[in-house]
């Protein structure tokens, strides 16, 4: 008998790691991406990376899930403000070392209307 697998959509099998930013969908396929919104999800993306050694094991495992969500596609951001609060909120209680994090989140938001 043989293993017969269905994939529909991006598949992605990771083994531990540290840091991992999700997939990188780029523009192939689709229309081309607001690209002030892309630097501004590059940018949060950036930040993060910095302020992750200076969190809590628990702050830091919501940083790790939330990277994957951050693809510049309004709809999608739009439809996980939940996650954006989320990072907001670490940054806040992070201090001034989260701030630059704080203010990235403020300026995403705002492009996001």
């Amino acid at each position: 008998m043989s293993d017969t697998t269905n994939n529909y959509g991006p598949v992605v099998n990771m083994d531990g790691g540290r840091e991992n930013i999700g997939i990188n969908y780029g523009t192939v396929g689709g229309a081309p991406h607001d690209a002030e919104l892309r630097a501004a999800v590059d940018e949060l993306t950036r930040l993060l990376g910095l302020l992750r050694p200076h969190l809590t094991p628990e702050q830091d495992q919501t940083v790790e899930e939330a990277l994957p969500v951050l693809t510049p596609d309004r709809t999608t951001l739009r439809s996980r403000a939940l996650v954006l609060a989320s990072v907001a909120q670490i940054a806040a209680t992070a201090g001034t070392v989260g701030q630059p994090v704080a203010d990235a989140v403020g300026r995403l938001l705002e492009l996001l209307g």
